[in-house]
């Protein structure tokens, strides 16, 4: 059922930003300290059965100088640069196989595929552990509260920290255009391509898909499902640290990378969605900064648009590319 505010309403929906006074320095500062140690990207070519790509598994080392592993696919035989897509992974998800990211290369793009640190144990499989928290094996979220006390001991900086890295490995490769890159992600992975907007000032393209991490404190009020509501029993339980827990979360709000983004958009929205509400992912649009489209699904909930979704994103690519 549409639970949240009217369309007419969502479309002109403007919240007042959170944004802490040393944002830009705290991400200064992080991404300095990434910087300290060597990228190392390292690709090795794998043998999947699949006759019209090429699939290299590939290394790179992210925050804290720690591999994060990722998948890198091509079209077969490829000789010349080509503009490469960057995508992010949804909540609870890792890599996977190569198997199952054979869209972007077949359509004529580079493909890179960032494994994200400490998860794939829900829905597809990672190899990527958080070694700042368990050092042992990705795990089963949640993943919201996980050093939520301070922003520089919360978990979304390192994952932040590793997807511009993960960039930078695409853009290493000599079969990447370096002025060609996109960004894209469904839900969590929708969150990442979009604080990589702002993170990121010569990204080419950015497409966030239904996007998560965005609005942080509407989200919690909203809605009671996974993953926001780890948000929320934290909260109940900890009842003295929901402003120190918020504190840390406006240094990792969608809004706030929207506002520095500058590559060109094309967002996606469910109307029934009650994992990223609609006004959540609005809030984020309406303050983006560079140009932006976005396409509505009426009567969808989390899935969005999948497959219609996809043929928009390429129209959306080729056009540009």
């Amino acid at each position: 059922m549409l639970f949240d505010l009217p369309l007419g309403q969502l479309k002109t929906y403007l919240p007042e930003r959170v944004e802490p006074v040393d944002f830009d320095d705290f991400w200064k500062q992080t991404l300095s300290e990434t910087h300290q140690y060597p990228l190392e990207p390292k690709f090795e070519k794998v043998e999947t059965g699949l006759k019209l790509v090429d699939a290299f598994d590939v290394t790179f080392n992210g925050f804290g100088g720690q591999p994060i592993k990722g998948w890198y696919i091509l079209p077969k035989n490829t000789e010349a640069p080509l503009p490469c897509i960057v995508e992010y992974i949804g909540y609870g998800g890792g890599r996977g196989h190569p198997q199952e990211w054979l869209t972007w290369a077949n359509a004529g793009y580079a493909h890179f595929v960032m494994d994200t640190r400490g998860q794939g144990s829900t829905w597809r499989t990672g190899d990527t552990p958080d070694t700042e928290m368990n050092g042992g094996n990705p795990q089963i979220p949640g993943f919201m509260t996980r050093g939520v006390l301070k922003p520089e001991t919360y978990y979304y900086r390192r994952v932040f920290a590793d997807a511009v890295r993960a960039v930078e490995a695409a853009r290493s490769h000599e079969l990447v255009d370096k002025n060609k890159i996109a960004v894209t992600g469904g839900s969590q992975g929708g969150g990442i391509a979009l604080a990589m907007s702002g993170l990121i000032p010569d990204l080419t393209l950015s497409m966030p898909d239904v996007p998560f991490l965005c609005h942080y404190r509407r989200a919690v009020e909203m809605i009671d499902t996974d993953p926001y509501n780890e948000i929320t029993r934290y909260c109940k339980t900890h009842r003295d640290q929901i402003e120190i827990v918020f504190n840390t979360l406006s240094y990792f709000d969608g809004l706030n990378f929207a506002v520095r983004a500058k590559a060109a958009s094309l967002f996606s929205v469910g109307l029934m969605d009650t994992i990223c509400p609609p006004s959540t992912v609005f809030a984020a649009y309406n303050h983006y900064a560079g140009s932006k489209d976005i396409r509505i699904w009426e009567f969808n909930n989390h899935e969005g648009g999948e497959i219609y979704q996809i043929i928009e994103k390429m129209k959306f690519v080729n056009e540009r590319f």
